[in-house]
C-alpha cells in the first residue's frame, strides 16, 4: 500500500475519501482549514463547500446525513459555540448516514480567544468524542467514527488538537469504500424536534450512551500497552505522545481514542494492574475528573498543570522531577510581532481613524484585528465573529445612559465576517437606532486563515464561479446609506468618513480593495523610495505601521523586497520624500 507523509488535516481528509463520505461543510478556521481544502481535492466523490459559517455548516452536513449520505463537518474549537444548537437537538435526533464534526482546539492559543476543551461538548450534548493521536489514526478514525454514528444513531465529535491538526507523520493510503445511500422516507417523529419528539428521543440517546461504553471497552480505538505493574498512565490524543517519550520504558499505557463516554470497565480493570495511576490529558481534567468520579485513584492535573500545551520535557519535569539538561545561549531571536502586511487595505482605514482620539473601534476577528497594534492603536475591543457590531451597538446605549455624545463608534469586521455573523448585527443597529456606523473592509476573500473563498468573493471552494453577493446592496436593503472608498486614498478615506458622520441617514463604509496577496489582484507596478535629500527625518511615515517602512542613519528607508507601491507612507509624508518609481 501507498505510504505518504501527511498533516492530520490532510489525513482526515483522506479517511473522508476511504470511509466513503459524500458532503463536507466547514467555516475556515486555524487549526481545522485544511481539512476541507484537501477533501475538495476529492471533488469527483465528495461535495465541499465554505459555509458562510459554522452553524451554517453543521446543519449542512446534517441535512446530509438525514437524507442518509455520510457527511462530516470541520470548525475550529470556537466554531462549535457558534454550531451548538444544531449540534445538541441532532444529539437527540440521530442520523441515517454516519455523521462527524471535527473540532480543532487550540492549546496555548496560537491562534485563538480562548483554550476551551471541546469534550466538554460531547459530555454536554451526549455523544462519541474521539481523539486520534496522529495523522495515521487520524485518517482510520473517520472510518470507525462514520461506524460509530450509524450503528449508535448519533453524532460524532472528532476532536484534534494544533499539533494533531499541523503535525505530519506517515499514513498508509486504503481504498475508497462506497457508502450506498438508501432511499429517503420521512420520519417525523425522529427528525422533527418538537419537544413531545424530543421527549421520546432522549430515553433513546440515554441507552445508546451505556451501549457505548459498553463498546469502548473492547473496541479498536482503545488499547492496553501492558509493560510493567509499577506506573499506568491513561492518556489520549497528543498527550500520548508525549507521555510515551517521557516516562520509562517499564510504564503501561491505556491509549483512548474513544473519549466520551469513557470505558469505566476498562479502566477500572487498568488500574487494577498497576501501582501508581497518572492521567496525561492537555488542558482541562476531562478525563481525570470522569476517573475520579467513579472511585479510582490517580493523578495528573495537580502535577500537570491545566493551562497551554504539554510536551515530554515538561512531563519529565513536573510529573517525574527530571530537570532537562540546557545549555545557555547568547543569541537572541530578533522580535517579529504580528502586523498588517506592507499594502494591506487595512491600512488606511486605521491610520485614518487613529487621527481622532475620539473616535470607537469596535473590532472583530480577522487580520484587520492587528489595528489594535502600535503604531496605529486603533481598536477598542474584539471579542468574537460578529461582535465588531453588537459590541459597539452596546456601548453606544451605554454612552447615551452617561450623556456623553462625543464618542463616535465604528463597528467593524472583513467582508467574509460580514456574511458569518454580521448581518444580524447590522440589523440590529438599524432596528435599535444605534449611533454606530458599521464598517465592512471588503478585501475580496477570507484573509486571515489563508484565502478561502467566500459569499463575496465570486468563487466555491471547488473552484466554480459563484453569484458574489455585494456587501452595499445587502446594507441598502437594511436602510444603510453605503459610501464605498478605495482605503489607500487616504485624502478620500478621511472624506468619507466625515461624510459618514455627517449624513441624516444611518450610513455604513466599505472599504474595497483586494488583499494585495490575493491571486487574482492586480499586480504591482511601482514601488516606493526615500528622497533622502528631502527626508528631514520626522518619522511621520513610520506612525503607518508598514514592516516595509524602516529608519536607517536618520533617514526613512523602504525595503524594496517588501514594498508594492500603495503609497501610504507618500501620502503622509510632509516633505514629498517619498517618491515611486515604476517596477
Amino acid at each position: 500500500m501507498e505510504r505518504h507523509l501527511l498533516s492530520g488535516n490532510e489525513a482526515i481528509a483522506r479517511g473522508a475519501y476511504e470511509a466513503g463520505v459524500q458532503v463536507c461543510a466547514a467555516y475556515p478556521g486555524t487549526p481545522s482549514t485544511e481539512i476541507l481544502e484537501n477533501t475538495a481535492l476529492y471533488k469527483d466523490d465528495i461535495y465541499s463547500e465554505w459555509a458562510p459559517n459554522e452553524k451554517v455548516a453543521t446543519e449542512v452536513a446534517y441535512g446530509a446525513a438525514i437524507a442518509g449520505a455520510r457527511s462530516l463537518c470541520a470548525m475550529k474549537m470556537v466554531g462549535l459555540n457558534v454550531a451548538a444548537d444544531p449540534f445538541f437537538t441532532a444529539a437527540y435526533m440521530g442520523v441515517k448516514g454516519g455523521y462527524i464534526v471535527v473540532t480543532a482546539d487550540d492549546p496555548s492559543m496560537h491562534s485563538s480567544q480562548n483554550e476551551q476543551d471541546n469534550r466538554y461538548y460531547a459530555r454536554a450534548a451526549k455523544v462519541a468524542c474521539i481523539e486520534p493521536s496522529d495523522s495515521q489514526e487520524c485518517k482510520d478514525f473517520v472510518k470507525y467514527a462514520c461506524e460509530i454514528s450509524e450503528k449508535f444513531d448519533m453524532p460524532v465529535l472528532f476532536r484534534t488538537t494544533t499539533r494533531i491538526s499541523h503535525s505530519k507523520s506517515l499514513v498508509t493510503f486504503g481504498e475508497r469504500e462506497e457508502h450506498e445511500i438508501t432511499p429517503y422516507a420521512r420520519d417525523i417523529k425522529k427528525y422533527v424536534c418538537a419537544p413531545a419528539n424530543a421527549y421520546q428521543n432522549h430515553p433513546k440517546v440515554e441507552r445508546n450512551l451505556e451501549e457505548l461504553e459498553k463498546y469502548g471497552c473492547d473496541c479498536p480505538l482503545n488499547k492496553v500497552e501492558m509493560n510493567g505493574s509499577k506506573i499506568g498512565v491513561i492518556s489520549a490524543s497528543v498527550a500520548y505522545q508525549y507521555a510515551k517519550e517521557a516516562f520509562p520504558e517499564d510504564t503501561s499505557f491505556l491509549k483512548l481514542g474513544l473519549t466520551w463516554p469513557l470505558p469505566m470497565d476498562l479502566i477500572r480493570d487498568f488500574a487494577s494492574k498497576v501501582e501508581k495511576l497518572y492521567v496525561i490529558e492537555e488542558l482541562e481534567p476531562f478525563m481525570e475528573d470522569a476517573i475520579k468520579a467513579a472511585g479510582i485513584d490517580c493523578i495528573g492535573k495537580d502535577l500537570t498543570g491545566k493551562m497551554y500545551e504539554l510536551n515530554p520535557q515538561l512531563i519529565s519535569e513536573r510529573v517525574l522531577g527530571v530537570e532537562p539538561e540546557t545549555k545557555e545561549v547568547s543569541v537572541k531571536a530578533v522580535s517579529r510581532p504580528p502586523a498588517l502586511c506592507p499594502g494591506c487595505p487595512h491600512r488606511g482605514f486605521f491610520y485614518t481613524l487613529s487621527k481622532d482620539k475620539n473616535n470607537v473601534v469596535t473590532g472583530d476577528i480577522g487580520c484587520y484585528t492587528l489595528g489594535m497594534a502600535p503604531p496605529l492603536s486603533c481598536m477598542d475591543t474584539c471579542v468574537d465573529m460578529g461582535a465588531g457590531f453588537t459590541v459597539g451597538m452596546g456601548m453606544s446605549k451605554a454612552f447615551d445612559i452617561a450623556g456623553d455624545d462625543s464618542k463616535q463608534i465604528f463597528g467593524v469586521m472583513g467582508d467574509s465576517t460580514f456574511f458569518h455573523s454580521g448581518m444580524t448585527g447590522a440589523a440590529e443597529i438599524i432596528y435599535n437606532r444605534g449611533k454606530v456606523i458599521p464598517v465592512i473592509l471588503d478585501n475580496r476573500i477570507t484573509g486571515m486563515t489563508g484565502h478561502q473563498e467566500n459569499p463575496g468573493s465570486g468563487y466555491t471552494l471547488m473552484g466554480e464561479e459563484g453569484v458574489r453577493l455585494m456587501p452595499e446592496k445587502i446594507m441598502e436593503a437594511y436602510g444603510y446609506k453605503p459610501f464605498i472608498v478605495d482605503p489607500q486614498d487616504l485624502d478620500a478615506m478621511a472624506k468619507t468618513v466625515e461624510e459618514a458622520k455627517a449624513s441624516e441617514e444611518p450610513a455604513c463604509i466599505i472599504t474595497r480593495r483586494p488583499c494585495v496577496l490575493l491571486k487574482r489582484a492586480p499586480k504591482p507596478t511601482q514601488k516606493c523610495v526615500v528622497n533622502t535629500d528631502k527626508c528631514k527625518g520626522c518619522r511621520k511615515c513610520l506612525g503607518v505601521g508598514c514592516p516595509a517602512v524602516g529608519f536607517a542613519d536618520g533617514k526613512a528607508h523602504i525595503d524594496p523586497a517588501q514594498c508594492i507601491g500603495c503609497t501610504v507612507c507618500a501620502q503622509v509624508c510632509p516633505f514629498e520624500a517619498i517618491e515611486t518609481q515604476e517596477l
